[in-house]
């Protein structure tokens, strides 16, 4: 297995050339129980049975100055419930199930691993705490009722390798560990929740009168801040411009219509793996141009590369979305939709999300700053997997998040809720980036294999 290095990122060309391949969150709430009366209540309950004051009255009596005199009980007095229901006295290492009372599921700490593979959990999907990944493959195996064959007779060990070789263990895992196949939505209850959401928040802001306050006097950007920002744009018009340059090397989209010709798919193929190549290529160029990135060693500097390549790529591509048309446009003329993506190999599980996510981004009406900021924050992302330096990779960061909170609230004044909206976004992209990888290797099933830089940065072992 070759080694990947930032200067070989830069020297690939296009003819290495193949494509970037390849999801909503369901809070449970954990069946918990009624805990049992502590032992001073349980005492209390007894002797109120036995109609005797309870503790406190002793307590009170003695705090009045009045000495509590010896106890005498007639045996006459002592009244037992018919019922039976007394409840027992709490006996000593006395043990049976602790039952809890229903909420919310429990704070994560930082450190949880997935019920499931093993890898870094995100929080409890479908009852168990589980990972992005292992949640989005349980939700799509309920929704289209898959069937899954095992080539070891199921006796796969799960763990983060294996849940890409055997579908068949990765779902027996997934209802080992507690997943419940009725926690999952369909499409419609999805879409129907999602809709009642937005009727309710409707209903409140038309029912609210609310006085627009002015906006609030904002601190202009400093010089040097104001410096980054032009450098940021600068460079990033720097790298488009070459992989431009580069457009007529890419191998043409084939103009046959033909679905059963293997040659017009592997054409096909080939053309989004070479845009790939090149989209990679910019943001490498990119990276290494960033004030701070050649600071960090070379193994820090691929471990960010590796893992925030296909994250910056999604965010360029919902840069070239076009909501009228419902489509991606590259290198200003190559549009793309849902069904040519398709044509290419890639899955709609894959496909829907994209386009998801690359409206929602239109929707925010992002300048050319403000996504230039977002990918230089999404590239010092100190919790990348294989960083050592996180402390140094986290003051590199700290001043494009300033920046952008900064440029926000100059450029928005009135949307106080713009930046955190922003950062959500990145958010979106880890289970983005989860998808991808699932869908990588549905290409390796396919037999469509990625050129030597895609298959590295990806992390694909043939």
């Amino acid at each position: 297995m070759s080694t990947l290095t930032t200067t070989d990122i830069a020297d690939v060309g296009h003819e290495d050339g193949t494509v970037f391949d390849g999801q909503e969150k369901l809070r449970l709430d954990c069946s918990l129980g009624e805990e049992s009366l502590s032992t001073e209540m349980k005492q209390e309950a007894q002797l109120t049975t036995l109609g005797l004051p309870p503790a406190a009255s002793f307590d009170d009596s003695a705090s009045a100055g009045e000495a509590p005199g010896p106890l005498v009980m007639d045996p006459s007095d002592i009244k037992v419930d018919p019922s039976g229901d007394t409840p027992p006295a709490n006996t000593e290492g006395h043990s049976g199930p602790v039952k809890r009372k229903k909420g919310p599921a429990p704070k994560m700490l930082g450190n949880e691993v997935c019920s499931v593979c093993g890898d870094k959990a995100s929080g409890f999907h479908y009852n168990v705490l589980s990972c992005e990944g292992c949640k989005g493959f349980f939700r799509r195996s309920v929704i289209k009722g898959a069937q899954y064959a095992c080539k070891n007779s199921g006796r796969c060990e799960m763990d983060m390798y294996m849940r890409r070789k055997c579908q068949q263990c990765r779902l027996r895992k997934c209802r080992e560990a507690g997943m419940l196949e009725q926690c999952v939505l369909s499409e419609e209850q999805i879409r129907h929740k999602k809709m009642k959401k937005q009727h309710e928040e409707e209903t409140a802001r038309t029912s609210t009168v609310v006085t627009p306050n002015p906006p609030p006097e904002v601190a202009p950007l400093a010089p040097e801040q104001q410096d980054m920002i032009e450098k940021l744009v600068a460079m990033q018009k720097q790298c488009n411009k070459r992989s431009f340059l580069d457009r007529p090397k890419v191998t043409p989209w084939p103009q046959s219509q033909d679905p059963q010709n293997r040659e017009v798919r592997q054409q096909r193929f080939a053309h989004f793996t070479e845009l790939a190549i090149m989209s990679v290529q910019e943001i490498v160029d990119f990276a290494k141009q960033l004030p701070g990135f050649l600071e960090l060693t070379r193994e820090d500097q691929i471990a960010l590369l590796k893992t925030s390549t296909i994250e910056i790529m999604l965010l360029e591509t919902s840069r070239r979305y076009n909501p009228a048309m419902e489509s991606i446009t590259f290198l200003k003329d190559f549009s793309y939709n849902k069904d040519d993506f398709a044509k290419a190999g890639l899955q709609f599980e894959f496909i829907n999300p994209i386009f998801e996510f690359s409206k929602g981004m239109n929707d925010l009406q992002l300048d050319e700053a403000e996504y230039a900021l977002l990918i230089a924050i999404n590239i010092f992302s100190a919790d990348r997997p294989n960083v050592q330096d996180h402390d140094l990779v986290e003051r590199l960061q700290q001043p494009y998040v300033d920046l952008l909170n900064s440029y926000i609230r100059i450029k928005r004044p009135m949307d106080h809720l713009m930046f955190p909206r922003m950062l959500m976004k990145l958010v979106s992209l880890r289970t983005l980036s989860s998808v991808h990888s699932e869908q990588v290797f549905a290409l390796r099933l396919q037999d469509k294999k990625l050129p030597p830089l895609l298959s590295e940065i990806w992390d694909v072992h043939e």
